[in-house]
């Protein structure tokens, strides 16, 4: 029999998670350590692989123009997508009004402040890369891996040794993600039947109203917008391309970690998506740093649900400044689970509104963390892809609408 695919597997994980969450509940849990081993070892070649990757990626560009060019459409890319999903999640919660009628039944905010937007910009150089690495500081180890590629690349002769070095550490780390991702649907059926069995379904009724927005919002920036972005700009069947990319959408869905899914995410866009390695090694890394579609459009959301549970009125003005915050809070906002309920107290702050509020929805957060991660996830692939396009750089593939021309080597 011809072997069951590797994200089939993992949606089987997913479904019988759920399952076991439901019939067990709470006495399931004792299988929560192999879902945290799962994204150990995942977050455990995190940083090998973004270093090796970004470095070779800056040094297969070469030209030092064309990675200045590159790394521009890129951050339009993200800027201008999060705007979108943004002012999506707005207009929906300005029509559906979700917080209207809310029994404020409220908990105390966390205590942690988030650092400001200047403090985020400054903090992108390190002043010790190998601290960087050490506290996982992803901005920080991408600015030092660019700078390095680039150095590398300016040394010409004397530098083939270190990127020799470089390509086979790059290799080697993407065969270990091959590896890990054998265990994948063992760690996703732990993941889900945890979440399950500890959110239960009292307060998911609770909030229906809350959270049917929020997905709806997610639904349409994921399954309408991006897939007409990459049709008509990146030439890709949305369909084939989703298929492509099922394994990392699957890992971003079951581990709530932008960050933690990227090593599939790059063998996903390389091996099926046909992207080539200089540009996936420098799009997506940057992208599962800064780039956050879904924890935008649901801080949005969250910030204007908050104040209709208040019963506060917010201004046109109001409610921009939350669209211009909440695009910023996501660049900095860590790939990891529920990081968005951090940056959140940044849009809060900014519209003055009680920060109390967050108590209203931490119940329900982990849900929804999931599925926005897996639009996190779906708007770097894209992103990748039609920048890929406009860079010549996608294998030729039967899943676009005309097939882009072979890579010039």
């Amino acid at each position: 029999m011809r072997r069951v695919s590797l994200s089939t597997r993992i949606l089987i994980g997913i479904v019988l998670g759920f399952l076991a969450g439901l019939l067990f509940g709470e006495s399931i849990l004792f299988i929560d350590p192999l879902g945290e081993l799962f994204i150990k070892l995942l977050k455990m070649i995190i940083v090998p692989l973004i270093i090796a990757s970004v470095i070779m990626g800056v040094a297969d560009i070469g030209d030092i123009r064309k990675l200045g060019r590159l790394g521009g459409k890129t951050v339009l890319y993200y800027l201008s997508t999060t705007a979108i999903a943004v002012t999506i999640g707005i207009i929906l919660v300005n029509l559906l009004q979700p917080g209207i009628g809310v029994d404020l039944a409220l908990e105390q905010s966390p205590d942690t402040q988030p650092p400001s937007l200047i403090d985020t910009m400054m903090g992108i150089v390190p002043e010790n890369p190998f601290q960087a690495i050490v506290n996982m500081d992803m901005l920080p180890i991408i600015f030092f891996s660019i700078l390095f590629g680039v150095v590398l690349t300016s040394l010409k002769e004397k530098s083939e040794p270190l990127i020799r070095f470089f390509d086979s550490l790059n290799a080697v780390m993407m065969k270990m993600t091959h590896w890990i991702m054998e265990i994948a649907p063992f760690g996703v059926f732990a993941l889900m039947a945890v979440v399950v069995a500890e959110t239960g379904g009292d307060v998911i009724v609770d909030l229906a109203k809350y959270m049917a927005t929020v997905l709806l919002g997610l639904l349409l920036h994921g399954i309408l917008f991006l897939p007409l972005l990459l049709w008509t700009i990146g030439r890709g069947n949305p369909l084939q391309f989703a298929k492509d990319m099922s394994a990392a959408l699957a890992t971003a869905f079951s581990t709530s970690s932008s960050s933690a899914t990227l090593p599939v995410t790059m063998e996903s866009i390389e091996d099926n998506a046909g992207v080539d390695n200089t540009v996936s090694s420098f799009v997506l890394p940057l992208g599962a740093t800064i780039n956050m579609d879904g924890t935008a459009l649901y801080e949005a959301v969250a910030a204007i649900f908050i104040a209709q549970a208040y019963g506060i009125d917010l201004t046109f003005a109001e409610q921009f400044l939350i669209m211009i915050t909440a695009t910023l809070a996501a660049i900095g906002a860590a790939g990891i689970p529920s990081a968005g309920l951090i940056t959140m107290i940044i849009v809060l702050n900014q519209v003055n509104l009680p920060l109390e509020g967050i108590g209203l929805i931490t119940a329900v957060d982990r849900i929804l963390d999931m599925v926005r991660t897996t639009v996190n996830v779906w708007g770097d692939s894209v992103g990748a892809r039609v920048i890929a396009h406009t860079e010549n750089a996608v294998h030729r593939t039967t899943d676009s609408p005309g097939a882009d021309p072979p890579l010039r080597k």
